[in-house]
């Protein structure tokens, strides 16, 4: 099975308490990466995960560090927290391209997968930034230039455009709502195995020896429900297939 990496799925609140004349602030830590993270290891893949607020320091940068892993997902973090390592941002030091170490990893033979989120793709006010980095080059979509979120607040099926992809295993084709996802066009030579709304919802592409897939839709709350990543047999399915797909393992 393989070794993967998910970076992002974690986030930190700020919420300011008025009571009266008195105010306080409380501050909280959450980590999304809970069901992913579950369903994966449950079929049998070592997960690491590194959350948002360890990305700038800690997100691998070169062929070497990359070797660690078959599979690295993003989910959820913007281009900025992995490209601005503190030397770079804060002290204005030179240092390593990890968007184009990522890519060229990704066409060595690496399995890339970028899961939907508010910071994925291009994202909320176009703040996810993926759009003009060497990872746009190797994923099977195009991204917008534009905030690219499309809510679903009364929730929408995927359809399945492929039946019985390999990549779907037993996940079947009646599947839970969605609440939403990033919008993306489809690339020509990309293969199309589920769409939302009439968009990519997966999509896998060859990237030479590598390969790469997406799912523009979300692996936890708030676009995927409970009923769909909690209570649904087809979600293990689904991200199990995605992984053992951009590894070649089916």
């Amino acid at each position: 099975m393989a070794k993967v990496l998910i970076a992002g799925e974690s986030w930190m609140t700020t919420s300011t308490h008025v009571k009266g004349v008195d105010e306080f602030t409380v501050h909280s830590y959450v980590e999304g990466v809970g069901p992913l993270k579950d369903a994966l290891e449950a079929s049998g893949h070592e997960v690491i995960h590194m959350p948002a607020h360890k990305v700038p320091t800690d997100f691998p940068g070169s062929a070497d560090a990359l070797a660690a892993y078959d599979v690295v997902i993003l989910s959820d973090i913007g281009a900025n927290s992995i490209q601005l390592a503190p030397a770079v941002f804060e002290r204005f030091e030179p240092g390593e391209d990890r968007l184009q170490a990522l890519a060229d990893w990704t066409r060595a033979g690496g399995g890339l997968v970028m899961i939907g989120g508010y910071l994925s793709f291009s994202g909320i006010h176009a703040r996810g930034a993926f759009r003009n980095t060497a990872i746009a080059d190797v994923l099977p979509v195009e991204m917008l230039a534009e905030d690219d979120r499309w809510e679903l607040p009364a929730g929408k099926s995927a359809v399945v455009e492929v039946s019985g992809h390999p990549v779907l295993g037993a996940a079947g084709e009646e599947w839970p709502a969605l609440l939403g996802y990033n919008r993306t066009v489809l690339k020509a030579d990309a293969e199309l195995v589920a769409t939302l709304n009439g968009d990519p919802l997966i999509a896998l592409s060859e990237q030479m020896k590598g390969r790469s897939a997406v799912f523009t839709s979300d692996c936890s709350p708030h676009w995927a429900p409970t009923a769909f990543c909690e209570d649904w047999d087809g979600y293990r399915e689904i991200f199990d297939g995605i992984v053992r797909w951009v590894t070649r393992a089916i």
